[in-house]
C-alpha cells in the first residue's frame, strides 16, 4: 500500500475523529425509548454493537468487545438493546425496503406496549430523571424477567436512571456503554445486584417503584411537553429520510460523532472510488452531498479528509511541493477550528521550516481575503503567542531618499463657460429609446435560456463551460454590456474577434470589482486611501517618504483583514474571446426591429440589428460584425448628447493608488497590469514574479512619479476647438468635420456601366473603393474627436490624474486610452498643470523658446537665436491670443498650432501681468529629445560623428539631424541629377526635412525599407506641387538614399546592430525567445510568436510558436528602447527628489517653466551616468550565461565598442 509522506498529509488533517456507529434498529430505540427488551432468568446480555455499522444482521453470532461469544436467542425471543435479531424473519426484514421495515417495527412496538400496560395499569406519561430533568431522547430503560417465567417491566418512556434505584440490572463482570446514547446514557452507573450478578426472584419491589414513578409522572406531565415534540420533529425526519435518523453529536471530549446508515454509505462508497483510482467519480459525490444543505449536516471531516489525502497524493504524483499558499490554507483551517491540538500547529510550522519557508513570509507573500489573516494569526499564535510580523521591521530599513510635494487643494477652479448643446431630434431619441427596451427584454430572456441549456448540458468533463462565467453577473448587466456595445460599433462595422474581447473584458472587469466588494477588501481599501490622500494634499516636505513606501506603512498599520493585494487570475485570452463571441451571438440572434420603422411604405417584419459577415484583412478571412443600415440611420438621427464610459477609460478624480508591486497599483478596484502585452503571452508576468521586490522599486517609484503629476483642462482653448467641432471641423487645425462633409460615393446603373471600357470600368471601382475609404476614415477621426473633446469638456472643471503602466519594453503610457497628454496636439493643447508655479527671472524667456519650438522654425538657431525670433514676433503672438479665428491667424501656419496657439496666450498673460515673475504658470514646457534612438547608438558606440550630429557634444548651435540627412540627401540627387536619372530631376526643390523626418526617426527603430518608402510616399502626397505620377519611383528612391545617408553618418550604430541581430538570430534559432535585463532591473522578454486563430461557433483556439523573424529584427529597437525608458525613469525619479513636477511623452520631458533648467541639467547627467555602464558588456555576459551551449555559436563581440 501507498504510504502518503507526512509532509504531504498531516497539514491537511487538522484532526481525526473516532466514529461509532450504531445499528439501524438500536437508533429507533433509542429515539422511541419503549422497545422490552426480554432476558433470560439469572442473566442479563448486554450485546456491544460493531463499529463497523454492520451489527448482527446475518445469522453469525457476534462477538462482543471482549472477544466473548454472545448467545444467539431462538425464535420468538428479544434480544438486548443493540443486538442484531428482533425475531423470526428479522433478519429478510433488513434487506427489504426500509419504510415497511419501520411499519412493523413501529407496529411491534405498540402492540408490545399495550399489553404490558395493560398488565401494569400504566399509562403515557412524561418522566423525569431523579434530578427532575427532562431526559434526553433516545435513552431507555431495561426490563429483566424472571425465572419462574413472571414478566416484571418497568416501562417508562424516554429514562434511563432513577432517583434511589434499589435493585440495579445484573449484567456480566464487564461495564459497557451503550452504542450511539447521549452523554446522560452514557453516565448511568450500572453496579452489580446482590446474588453475584443474578437478577432478583421477588417482582413485588420493582411494582411497587414502577407505581411510584408512575405517580411521579403524572404529577409532571406538563413539563413532558417539550419533548414530545422533540420526538415528533425527530420522527418526521426519520420518515422524510427513510433512515435510522439524523446523527447525534457525543460530548466525548468534542470529537466523536455518531452516525447512520447514510454517513457509513457515504464513507464506504468514497472509500471504494478512492480504492479502484476512480477519484473523479469520489469528488463530484461528495460535493452533490455538500451542496444540499440537509446532507450537508450528514457530513463529517473524517468524509472531506479521504478526498484531502486523494488530492495530496496527487500534489505528490504532480512531482509537486507545498508551498506558503498550501500551508497557509492549512493553517487557516487549524484557526478556525478552537479544539485544534498545539500540537499538530507546531508540526506545520517545523515541516514549513524544513521546507525553508520562513512563516514571515505568509503575511508577505499569500493573499487573505475577509477574516483568513486573522485566522492564520489565531492558529500561529495558539503555539507562539508573542509571534508579530516582520512587515513593520522591512518597512523601517527603507532608505527615503525621495521627497516629493503634490498641491491637490479642492474646488480651486470654478466654471465660467457654457457648453452648448446641439439640438437633437427628440422623436428619434424616444424611438431609440424604446427599441433598447424591447432589445433588452429581449436579450434578457435569452440569456435565460442559454444559460439553462448550458447548466443541463452533458459535455465532456474536462471541456470547461460558459455557464459559470454567465453567472458571475446579474442578467442585467450582461445585457447593459451588450446594448452599450452598439453605441460605439462604427457603420462599416467591426471584427469579431475585437468586439468580442471588448465584451469579454468588460465582464471581467465589473466581476473583479465584485469580487473585491465580495471578499470585504473595499472598505479597507477605503480606509487606507482615505489616509494616503490626506498625506500627499498636506503642502509641507514633512512627510519625506515615496508614496510606495508611505503606502506600505498605512497597510502595515492597517494589517487586519484581507490582503489588498488580490490574486484575481487574468482570464486566459481564449476565455475572454468565447464569452464575448457568446454575447455578440445572442445580439446577432435576438435583437430585432420592424423594418418600416423607417419608412412605412415598407413591408413589416422583423429583422436582426446586427450581420455576422465574412471578408478579408491581410488575405485572411476574418469575421466581421456590421449594424444594418436602419441601426446606423436610428443612431446619427437621435444624435444622442450622451456618451458612456467605462470608468477605466477615464482620468481618475483622485491620486492613483501607488504601485508597491507588478500586481497592485493605478485604480482604487479596476485590476492593472502594470506591463501590458500582447494578446496571449505571459512569459513577461512569469518574469516579473521571480523577481525580487526591491528589484522593482525604482522601476514602481518612476511610475508613480508620472501618475502623480495632476492636470486641468484650459477652458479657453477648449472652447475654441468645440466651436471649430460644432461648425463643419477644419483639416488643416487637425479637428475632423463630420460626416456630412465626406465625399458622396458614385453611384452607376447597369446601362451605363455597359457602354464602359474594362479599363474604365476598373477606375470607377477604384473610386467607389477610394470614396468607401474616405468615408471611413472621417468617421473614425470624428469619433476619435469626439470622444477626446467629450472626456475634455466633461472634465473642464475637475482636476485629475493619468494612472500610468508600461509595455514590455519599459516604455509608460498613460492607462486612459483615449484622452491623455500623449495624444495629438488638439488634447496636448487643452492639458495644462494643476499645480502652479511662479515663472521667476527666465520662465518668460523659457516659454518664447518652447513657442518657437512648437513653430517648426528656427531649427539649426541657437537658443538666443530663438529667443531673438520670439521677441520679433511678439505682435503676432499677441494678435493670435486676442483673436484667434478673426485675427491675422499666424498661429495656424505652425507645425503643432494649437499647442502654438496655448502658448500665446500664455505668454499674452504672462507680460500683462504686473509682474512676470511672480505670474503662476501652469503651462507645461517641453524639452524634446534629437533622435534619442541615434543619441543612444551613438553613445554605445562612441561615435563622434553621430553624437555630434545628435548633440551629444557641445556646438555653438543645435544640430538637426533631420536636417543633416535632408541636406546629404540632396547632394545625393543632385549628383544623379546630372548624371541624367529622371527621378533625381523630378524631386528638385521637394526634398526637405519634414520628408525624410520620420523615416530617419524610426530607422533605429527598426524600420525597414518597405516601410521607410510608405512614410516617404505620405509625405510626398501631402505636397500639393508634386506630380502623383512620380510618387511611387520618388518614395523608392529617397529611401535608399535616407538609408545609405544614414550609413555614411552613423558608422557604429550599424555595426552595434549587426551584432544585435546576429545574436538575436542565434538565440532564436536555438528555439529560445530573446531577453535581457535593463540598467534598472526590469526583466524584458520579446513577446513575439506566431499565432494560429480559428474561430467555430464559440470555439476559439490558438496554437503558438516562435516567430524567429521577428525575434530577430526586433531586438536592436527594442533594446534602444528599453535604455531610453531607462534614461527616463532615472531622469524622473531624480527629479522627483528635486521637487519637480515632471511628466514625459517616451524622449520629450515636460515641466514648468521656471524648473526646464533644473530638468535639463538632471536629463544630461542621468544620460552620462546611465552610458557609463558597460552597457553592451553586461549585454553579452548575460546572454553567454543565459544561452551559450557547446551547439550555439556565439557572435564575434571584440568589434563592438564597450561603454
Amino acid at each position: 500500500m501507498h504510504k502518503i509522506p507526512h509532509s504531504y498529509v498531516d497539514y491537511f488533517i487538522i484532526f481525526s475523529l473516532p466514529f461509532l456507529f450504531a445499528v439501524l434498529k438500536a437508533r429507533i430505540q433509542q429515539l422511541q425509548s419503549d422497545v422490552i427488551v426480554d432476558v433470560q432468568h439469572e442473566k442479563v446480555q448486554f450485546v456491544k454493537a460493531s463499529k463497523s455499522g454492520i451489527g448482527a444482521s446475518s445469522g453469525n453470532s457476534p462477538k462482543n468487545v471482549f472477544g466473548e461469544r454472545t448467545e444467539v436467542p431462538k425464535a420468538g425471543q428479544t434480544i438486548s438493546k443493540g443486538g442484531g435479531q428482533t425475531g423470526k424473519g428479522e433478519g429478510k426484514d433488513a434487506s427489504a425496503s426500509k419504510s415497511r421495515w419501520m411499519e412493523k417495527l413501529s407496529q411491534e412496538k405498540k402492540t408490545k406496549t399495550k399489553k404490558l400496560k395493560q398488565k401494569l395499569g400504566l399509562e403515557d406519561k412524561p418522566v423525569k430523571s431523579s434530578k427532575g430533568k427532562l431526559m434526553l431522547p433516545g435513552t431507555s430503560h431495561k426490563t429483566i424477567s424472571t425465572k419462574a417465567g413472571i414478566k416484571t417491566a418497568s416501562t417508562v418512556k424516554k429514562s434511563k436512571t432513577l432517583k434511589n434505584q434499589e435493585h440495579t440490572m445484573a449484567a456480566s463482570k464487564h461495564e459497557h456503554t451503550m452504542a450511539a446514547a447521549p452523554v446522560a446514557a452514557a453516565n448511568v452507573p450500572i453496579r452489580k445486584a446482590k446474588g453475584k450478578g443474578k437478577a432478583s426472584k421477588e417482582p413485588a419491589p420493582e411494582l411497587s417503584e414502577a407505581r411510584n414513578r408512575a405517580e411521579e409522572m403524572e404529577r409532571k406531565a406538563e413539563a413532558k411537553a417539550q419533548e414530545l415534540a422533540e420526538v415528533e420533529e425527530l420522527e418526521r425526519k426519520l420518515n422524510q429520510w427513510a433512515v435510522s435518523a439524523r446523527p447525534e453529536l457525543v460530548q466525548d471530549n468534542s470529537e466523536a460523532r455518531v452516525y447512520g446508515d447514510v454517513q457509513r454509505s457515504v464513507r464506504c462508497y468514497l472509500e471504494a472510488c478512492v480504492f479502484c483510482g476512480d477519484i473523479d467519480r469520489a469528488h463530484r459525490f461528495l460535493l452533490g452531498h455538500h451542496r444540499m444543505v440537509s446532507r450537508r449536516n450528514l457530513l463529517n471531516i473524517g468524509l472531506y479528509n479521504i478526498m484531502m489525502r486523494v488530492w495530496a497524493k496527487k500534489v505528490k504524483e504532480a512531482g509537486l511541493k507545498p508551498n506558503l499558499g498550501s500551508y497557509c490554507a492549512a493553517l487557516e483551517c487549524m484557526g478556525r477550528n478552537p479544539d485544534c491540538s498545539p500540537h499538530v500547529i507546531n508540526r506545520v510550522l517545523r515541516q514549513m521550516e524544513e521546507d525553508g519557508l520562513p512563516v514571515d513570509e505568509l503575511f508577505s507573500h499569500c493573499v487573505f481575503r475577509q477574516d483568513e489573516r486573522d485566522m492564520v494569526l489565531r492558529a500561529i499564535h495558539t503555539v507562539q503567542p508573542d509571534f508579530q510580523s516582520s512587515i513593520n521591521t522591512i518597512l523601517q530599513t527603507f532608505k527615503v531618499e525621495l521627497m516629493s510635494r503634490v498641491d491637490i487643494r479642492q474646488n480651486m477652479f470654478s466654471s465660467t463657460l457654457d457648453h452648448a448643446v446641439r439640438p437633437c431630434c427628440l422623436f428619434q431619441r424616444d424611438l431609440l429609446a424604446v427599441q433598447r427596451l424591447v432589445w433588452h427584454k429581449a436579450l434578457v430572456g435569452a440569456l435565460r435560456e442559454g444559460k439553462i441549456i448550458l447548466a443541463s448540458s452533458t459535455q465532456k468533463a474536462v471541456r470547461l463551460s460558459l455557464y459559470p462565467y454567465l453567472c458571475l453577473l446579474d442578467e442585467k448587466d450582461y445585457v447593459d454590456i451588450m446594448i452599450q456595445s452598439l453605441s460605439n460599433l462604427p457603420p462599416s462595422g467591426e471584427s469579431l474577434h475585437i468586439l468580442a474581447k471588448e465584451l469579454g473584458n468588460r465582464v471581467h472587469n465589473m466581476f473583479c470589482i465584485r469580487m473585491k466588494g465580495h471578499n470585504q477588501m473595499v472598505d479597507k481599501l477605503s480606509h487606507i486611501y482615505n489616509e494616503y490622500a490626506e498625506l500627499l494634499a498636506k503642502d509641507s516636505k514633512e512627510f519625506d517618504v515615496l508614496p510606495r513606501e508611505r503606502w506600505w506603512k498605512l497597510e502595515a498599520e492597517h494589517s487586519s483583514g484581507p490582503s489588498l493585494l488580490g490574486d484575481e487570475t487574468h482570464w486566459p485570452h481564449m476565455v475572454v474571446v468565447e464569452l464575448g463571441t457568446y454575447l455578440v451571438d445572442l445580439m446577432v440572434k435576438h435583437m430585432k426591429v420592424n423594418s418600416d420603422i423607417l419608412n412605412s411604405a415598407y413591408d413589416r417584419k422583423l429583422i436582426p440589428v446586427l450581420y455576422h459577415m465574412y471578408t478579408f484583412r491581410s488575405n485572411k478571412q476574418v469575421g466581421f460584425i456590421k449594424p444594418h443600415p436602419i441601426l446606423t440611420q436610428m443612431q446619427q438621427d437621435a444624435m444622442d448628447t450622451t456618451l458612456t464610459f467605462d470608468s477605466y477609460v477615464m482620468p481618475m478624480l483622485c491620486p492613483p493608488v501607488p504601485w508597491t508591486s507588478a500586481k497592485f497599483g493605478a485604480y482604487l478596484l479596476t485590476p492593472t497590469k502594470m506591463m501590458r502585452a500582447v494578446e496571449g503571452a505571459n512569459q513577461h508576468e512569469i518574469l516579473l514574479e521571480k523577481c525580487q521586490d526591491a528589484d522593482l522599486h525604482a522601476v514602481l517609484d518612476s511610475l508613480n512619479q508620472l501618475g502623480n503629476a495632476a492636470w486641468r483642462i484650459n477652458q479657453p482653448l477648449l472652447d475654441i476647438i468645440i466651436s471649430i467641432f460644432n461648425d463643419k471641423g477644419s483639416e488643416k487645425l487637425d479637428v475632423p468635420p463630420p460626416n456630412s462633409e465626406a465625399p458622396k460615393i458614385p453611384r452607376y446603373n447597369q446601362q451605363d456601366s455597359a457602354t464602359f471600357t474594362s479599363a474604365e470600368k476598373a477606375h470607377l471601382k477604384r473610386e467607389v473603393v477610394n470614396a468607401k475609404k474616405k468615408c471611413s476614415e472621417m468617421h473614425s477621426l470624428r469619433m476619435d474627436a469626439l470622444y477626446k473633446l467629450s472626456i475634455a469638456n466633461h472634465m473642464r472643471d475637475e482636476v485629475f490624474w493619468f494612472p500610468h503602466n508600461m509595455d514590455f519594453r519599459g516604455r509608460t503610457y498613460p492607462c486612459p486610452p483615449y484622452f491623455n497628454h500623449l495624444g495629438s496636439d488638439v488634447t496636448r493643447a487643452v492639458l495644462v498643470f494643476a499645480e502652479g508655479k511662479p515663472l521667476g527671472p527666465g520662465g518668460l524667456e523659457w516659454l518664447k523658446i518652447h513657442l518657437v519650438n512648437l513653430t517648426g522654425l528656427k531649427k539649426r538657431s541657437s537658443l538666443a537665436g530663438r529667443l531673438e525670433y520670439a521677441n520679433s514676433i511678439m505682435d503676432d503672438i499677441l494678435d493670435s491670443a486676442d483673436n484667434p479665428l478673426i485675427g491675422k491667424k499666424w498661429w495656424q501656419n505652425a507645425d503643432e498650432p494649437w499647442q502654438t496657439l496655448a502658448c500665446c496666450m500664455e505668454i499674452a498673460n504672462a507680460v500683462r501681468s504686473p509682474d512676470p515673475t511672480h505670474f503662476i504658470s501652469h503651462f507645461p514646457v517641453h524639452q524634446d529629445g534629437s533622435c534619442n534612438g541615434l543619441q543612444h547608438y551613438a553613445a554605445l558606440g562612441r561615435d563622434v560623428i553621430g553624437a555630434t550630429s545628435v548633440n551629444l557634444i557641445p556646438c555653438e548651435v543645435p544640430q538637426d539631424v533631420y536636417s543633416g540627412v535632408a541636406q546629404q540627401v540632396e547632394e545625393f540627387r543632385v549628383r544623379d541629377a546630372e548624371k541624367g536619372l529622371k527621378i533625381a530631376q523630378v524631386l528638385e526643390g521637394f526634398i526637405s526635412r519634414k520628408v525624410v523626418k520620420q523615416t530617419v526617426m524610426t530607422v533605429v527603430y527598426g524600420v525597414t525599407r518597405y516601410g521607410g518608402r510608405l512614410q516617404i510616399e505620405k509625405r510626398l502626397k501631402e505636397i500639393d506641387d508634386f506630380p502623383k505620377e512620380y510618387v511611387w519611383d520618388a518614395s523608392h528612391y529617397l529611401v535608399h538614399q535616407v538609408f545609405s545617408s544614414l550609413k555614411e553618418m552613423f558608422t557604429g550604430t550599424r555595426e552595434i546592430q549587426d551584432w544585435l541581430t546576429e545574436s538575436a538570430r542565434l538565440i532564436s534559432k536555438s528555439g529560445s525567445t530573446v531577453e535581457w535585463v535593463t540598467p534598472l532591473g526590469l526583466p524584458i522578454i520579446q513577446p513575439y510568436h506566431r499565432s494560429r486563430t480559428q474561430m467555430v461557433r464559440v470555439n476559439v483556439t490558438y496554437s503558438r510558436y516562435l516567430n524567429t523573424v521577428k525575434q530577430k529584427n526586433a531586438f536592436p529597437p527594442n533594446f534602444i528602447h528599453s535604455l531610453d525608458s531607462t534614461h527616463m525613469m532615472l531622469t524622473a525619479l531624480y527629479c522627483y527628489s528635486a521637487g519637480l513636477t515632471f511628466v514625459s511623452v517616451h524622449d520629450c520631458f515636460w515641466t514648468h517653466a521656471i524648473t526646464v533648467d533644473t530638468m535639463n541639467k538632471v536629463c544630461r547627467e542621468q544620460f552620462v551616468a546611465l552610458h557609463s555602464q558597460p552597457i553592451l558588456q553586461e549585454l553579452s555576459n548575460f546572454l553567454l550565461k543565459k544561452y551559450f551551449s557547446q551547439s550555439l555559436p556565439v557572435p564575434a563581440t571584440e568589434n563592438i565598442p564597450t561603454s
